[in-house]
């Protein structure tokens, strides 16, 4: 299984890389049961004129869980949303360990899904197998495209890869974090050392390197180096203590502006953020200012539009309109974008909100191109 031996190759790195900025707390031992679905029928009623009761939608949660205030919980809501505006029944199934992903998606398969979305890089292993064992049946991937055993791509006529240009928002957010630092430095990390990462992490070393060059600064960025494709990694997407301690370690190395690209373990870089008192969290996936308790001190995020993308493209299988051609969220499309800076809006000068403003229609027009190895 290739994804299966590239991850735990990347997680043995990502641990020594950990231990080498400092002892971090034992993993956490996985919650039991991850292979346990749930099934529920909407009561909503069905788009008009259409009686879709008949359509089963389903999702496969990567580690974290629904609840993650993440990616996972991004696409739920997206199924949610599709539940009641289309009137369809959806089953869903959360995984707890790298083990989990085969049979929830064998038990979505045996569930009789129409459709069955996996949410994360490292499903495409068991929705490719399940792809083409399942010729009649549609699926799709989140956060990757699909391959063969040498990593050549792979084009499948019943699934759909759900993908997203992160580099270019977090261009933006690089670029304010080095307008609004006051030390001079700033982080960023990751859980494992995948391309759905790395993508956000090179988009983030950019924008640091544009404000520099534009205005003559010095922000050192620690965490990431985007020409030796080399940096900081947790070794999952689960372990809080990992995010925070390995932020305690940027803190104090003088950062005052981290951006953890790890799911819910970023939580835990926000925990130490906060107990810092005068350090900043730039979130991911998500508009953090909305979807945690760490608002207060979230200057901005890099979102991603997973629900959207999860809600259209079951619209799109409920109404026979399915393709395999890969959805890829852009500033220009608004698959992904920035956030709003919240409370931060009056401190943000007026100047730099101009500078991203032009600078993000330099990137939709096709001006300036983000560049990365890790990019769609």
């Amino acid at each position: 299984m290739k994804k299966s031996i590239y991850a735990t190759a990347l997680a043995a790195t990502a641990a020594l890389a950990l231990a080498a900025c400092g002892a971090a707390p034992e993993d956490e031992e996985p919650a039991a049961g991850g292979d346990e679905t749930t099934a529920s029928e909407s009561t909503d009623d069905a788009t008009e004129g259409a009686d879709n009761s008949d359509f089963l939608a389903c999702v496969v949660s990567d580690q974290g869980g629904w609840d993650d205030q993440s990616f996972n919980q991004s696409a739920f809501e997206g199924l949610q949303a599709a539940v009641s505006e289309l009137g369809i029944e959806q089953a869903d199934a959360e995984s707890q360990a790298d083990s989990d992903y085969g049979p929830n998606v064998d038990s979505m398969v045996q569930q009789g899904c129409n459709l069955t979305i996996g949410v994360g890089f490292l499903l495409e292993d068991p929705i490719q197998a399940a792809a083409e064992a399942n010729p009649d049946t549609n699926f799709a991937l989140i956060d990757s495209t699909f391959s063969d055993a040498d990593f050549n791509p792979v084009e499948l006529e019943n699934a759909k890869p759900i993908i997203f240009n992160t580099a270019e928002a977090a261009y933006l957010a690089g670029y304010v974090a080095a307008a609004m630092t006051e030390t001079g430095t700033v982080a960023t990390f990751g859980g494992l050392q995948i391309p759905s990462v790395s993508i956000f992490m090179d988009g983030f070393a950019d924008g640091v390197a544009k404000h520099n060059e534009d205005n003559g600064t010095d922000v050192q960025l620690l965490g990431w180096d985007k020409e030796a494709q080399n940096g900081s990694f947790t070794g999952d997407f689960e372990n809080q203590a990992n995010g925070q301690t390995l932020t305690e370690q940027f803190i104090a190395q003088g950062a005052d502006i981290v951006m953890p690209v790890a799911g819910p373990v970023g939580l835990g870089a926000a925990a130490a953020a906060q107990a810092a008192g005068d350090v900043k969290i730039i979130g991911v996936d998500s508009d953090w200012y909305e979807s945690t308790e760490y608002g207060a001190i979230a200057l901005t995020s890099v979102v991603k539009q997973i629900g959207q993308a999860v809600q259209d493209t079951i619209t799109e299988s409920v109404e026979g309109n399915f393709t395999n051609e890969p959805y890829i969220g852009t500033l220009e499309n608004e698959g992904v974008g920035l956030a709003p800076f919240h409370d931060f809006d009056a401190e943000v000068p007026q100047e730099v909100k101009d500078a991203v403003t032009a600078l993000q229609e330099q990137i939709v027009s096709g001006e300036l191109v983000v560049e990365s190895p890790n990019a769609p």
